[in-house]
């Protein structure tokens, strides 16, 4: 995508409102692309916000109504440094892929952080083997190899530019625990529809 053309924009139409999202490819251009891919393909059509923590983020595209997990395609590698370079972190507003512990499993869920999640960007670490770094505020020392897992961070990809007062309304929602999985919303949020706007 040539740098003078504008940014792609997502529609995602929920049961509680529409939020727009602006998606920075050339701070993650892989991850971008699979987002559009799975947002062209209606897979987020009938998916949840099935994790919602106030105070953290809203989580979802992975599960459809009675938490049903929808079938994925491949992950995609961690591009959360090259976001970090370009200046996009997990702060209030931003859109990022969800993972789990391995840094290059993202799929196809993803989140909106609803505060500055510091602590979920790519942190560099210093020379050495054991290494000293800062993790979720607390100062710990771990072999390189731990330690570069647990800052590896999560990738940013685009920032809420329509319907942050949406997003705010989904934080909000009354949770518990649901077939194994905590912070689930007891009334369901449905992603109606997701669509790239024209």
């Amino acid at each position: 995508m040539a740098a003078d053309q504008p940014h792609p924009k997502v529609s995602l139409k929920t049961n509680m409102g529409e939020i727009v999202i602006e998606l920075v490819p050339e701070a993650a251009p892989v991850t971008v692309e699979n987002f559009l891919k799975y947002v062209r393909s209606g897979h987020y059509k009938g998916t949840l916000f099935h994790r919602v923590i106030d105070g953290f983020m809203i989580q979802g595209g992975g599960y459809t109504k009675g938490l049903k997990e929808k079938p994925t395609g491949k992950p995609i590698p961690l591009e959360a440094r090259r976001a970090l370079e370009a200046g996009l972190k997990n702060d209030i507003g931003t859109i990022a892929m969800a993972r789990t512990q391995d840094p290059n499993s993202a799929s196809a869920q993803f989140f909106i952080n609803v505060r500055d999640n510091d602590f979920l960007n790519h942190q560099i670490l210093p020379d050495g083997d054991p290494v000293e770094f800062v993790f979720r505020g607390t100062p710990i020392v771990k072999p390189r190899a731990q330690a570069l897992m647990a800052t590896a961070g999560y990738t940013p990809f685009g920032r809420v530019i329509k319907g942050m007062d949406v997003v705010e309304k989904i934080k909000l929602v009354e949770t518990g625990s649901t077939g194994g999985m905590q912070d689930v919303p007891k009334k369901d949020v449905v992603i109606e529809s997701a669509t790239v706007i024209k």
